[in-house]
């Protein structure tokens, strides 16, 4: 049998499970309204949580940096691909999460495979959030430590692990800070406190909470007033650009530098993607507007799918889980939202739990009441239609 041949029907039990994908194009910036496929529709599906990702200042210093450096870096950064602008972007980031040291990688994924394939060491043991993201769990399989999962946020279930645990050299706890399926917030204060009562270090990546959680938006660590050994954060999502970075102490990044590989042999993020994110954290430090109305359309919009009935996971997050449950009724309630105009595409296993699927909306502080009302209204219709809602 041919590749070709053994990947068809591969794929063509993908599709009787309801699980195929597809990608769709896009054919304006991914701001409340986008064009995908031709076709007009309010976007509910963007990490770009304070619409910073289409703002003129970040456009604007991404252009002035194209004419000095160029389009690409050239190299990784310990060869050719290291600018003052990486070096300017990772003294803004320490600034910001008010840690030691920072270093950039290429993405956010990539910082965490980087931090868990290095940091912990045979002998060690990791404790895993049962829903992490998918670069954490590949992290700790790439790494040399043992691996223990506990119950998702179930501070109970991870003190008995970490109570069983002292056969082991080191112990770290690996959480997200904002779940990017559930959009729940991990307990960080009672993390911890576990932490310190047995040993352990802490790794946060937070991603989903930079820009948006705490006072001044420095995520999960300012939200609970703690200080975790490691903070492993994006730029792909409220700061408006792309790469990943991780923050913590100067030994800490030193030794990420010397021996994390998706650092070392991985090109560098662009000049001009630097100088864009500095900005990007220029504004989220120098004004709380955008976090101000982002909260806003966070707490009115789950309000009012909760008043309609839905089950709705979650925290008061940008990320709104809306549980369907079986997989071919959330990619149809899916594409009833596209007949209507709106793009909030269905998430099915193995992304999450069987019987979990759902439509997962994302909240910006671009939207507008009216689009709110409109994406309520649509889902109080569909909802009846397929019969989920009373």
């Amino acid at each position: 049998m041919s590749i070709d041949a053994w990947l068809s029907e591969r794929l063509e039990k993908t599709k009787e499970q309801g699980l195929y994908r597809q990608l769709r194009t896009m054919n304006s910036v991914p701001h409340s309204v986008l064009d995908t496929g031709g076709h007009r529709q309010l976007n509910f599906s963007s990490n770009d949580y304070l619409g910073l990702v289409n703002d003129d200042r970040l456009i604007d210093a991404a252009n002035s940096i194209l004419h000095e450096f160029g389009v690409g870096s050239s190299g990784s950064r310990l060869t050719t691909g290291n600018t003052k602008w990486h070096e300017k972007l990772e003294n803004k980031i320490a600034q910001f999460k008010q840690t030691e040291a920072a270093l950039l990688f290429s993405s956010g994924y990539l910082a965490n495979v980087g931090v868990l394939s290095s940091l912990p060491a045979k002998g060690d043991v990791i404790f895993s959030d049962q829903l992490n993201h998918a670069s954490l769990i590949d992290g700790c399989r790439l790494s040399k430590a043992e691996t223990s999962i506990y119950k998702h946020v179930d501070m109970e279930d991870l003190e008995q692990k970490l109570k069983e645990a002292g056969c082991y050299q080191r112990r770290f706890i690996v959480t997200d800070g904002v779940f990017s399926m559930d959009g729940t917030i991990a307990p960080l204060h009672k993390i911890m406190l576990l932490a310190e009562r047995y040993h352990a270090y802490v790794i946060v990546d937070d991603a989903h909470a930079t820009g948006v959680l705490g006072e001044k938006g420095r995520g999960t660590s300012e939200y609970f007033g703690v200080y975790p050994d490691v903070v492993i954060g994006t730029l792909s999502k409220a700061v408006g650009s792309e790469g990943g970075f991780v923050a913590g102490s100067k030994i800490v990044v030193d030794f990420l530098l010397n021996h994390a590989r998706t650092f070392i042999f991985q090109t560098a993020i662009a000049p001009s993607i630097c100088a864009a994110s500095y900005v990007g954290f220029e504004i989220i430090e120098g004004s709380r507007e955008k976090r101000h109305c982002l909260v806003l359309n966070i707490k009115r919009l789950r309000s009012c799918l909760k008043e309609m009935g839905y089950t709705i996971k979650g925290d008061d997050t940008p990320i709104i889980p809306v549980i369907i449950g079986d997989t071919r009724k959330a990619v149809l309630f899916a594409e009833k939202l596209q007949e209507k105009g709106i793009y909030a595409p269905a998430i099915r296993p193995p992304t999450i739990a069987v019987g979990e699927s759902r439509i997962r909306l994302t909240v910006t502080s671009e939207h507008s009441s009216s689009e709110i009302d409109y994406l309520v209204e649509s889902f109080s219709l569909i909802g009846r239609e397929l019969n989920l809602i009373i």
